[in-house]
């Protein structure tokens, strides 16, 4: 009974011990909300070396990778597009996580410089993204003749 335990134990060091702990308690591949208003904008979402990853309307969801390598984080721009409207960009920057500070007491070295840097679990993006359309204003054009123009 007592060696179960102590092998019990030791497994659960073990996990902890060869995983990150931004691994254990984030994810690599975050949902982001992405909103606009007013609502059922268009919008595009490109990497950080300007390929398309995604199309959509709002409101919406996109699931994205946080890492574009080992050490690497990968930012996003959100481009809004709506008749009527200006189209604006939203900057996606991954930062890095605070779980991934938690190796210093739970993943040690092997999660802090290995595990978490390769699963890009190091890194995190917003939440959720909302694009701010203002109305496009025409100038607007009189029909009646300028003051001292005759007909």
């Amino acid at each position: 009974m007592v060696f179960r335990k102590a092998c019990a134990g030791m497994a659960i060091v073990l996990a902890f011990a060869v995983s990150g702990c931004a691994s254990i308690v984030s994810d690599s591949k975050p949902k982001v909300g992405l909103y606009s208003m007013p609502t059922k904008a268009n919008y595009v979402i490109k990497d950080s070396k300007g390929g398309v990853v995604m199309k959509g309307v709002t409101p919406g969801a996109a699931i994205l990778e946080t890492s574009r390598g080992y050490f690497k984080s990968e930012s996003y721009t959100v481009t809004f597009q709506k008749d009527g409207y200006a189209e604006t960009t939203v900057p996606l920057k991954s930062t890095v996580s605070g779980w991934y500070w938690g190796n210093l007491l739970i993943g040690g070295l092997i999660g802090m410089l290995i595990v978490d840097p390769l699963t890009g679990a190091m890194y995190t993006l917003p939440e959720d993204a909302t694009g701010n359309l203002s109305p496009v204003v025409l100038p607007q054009v009189s029909l009646l003749p300028a003051p001292g123009v005759s007909q």
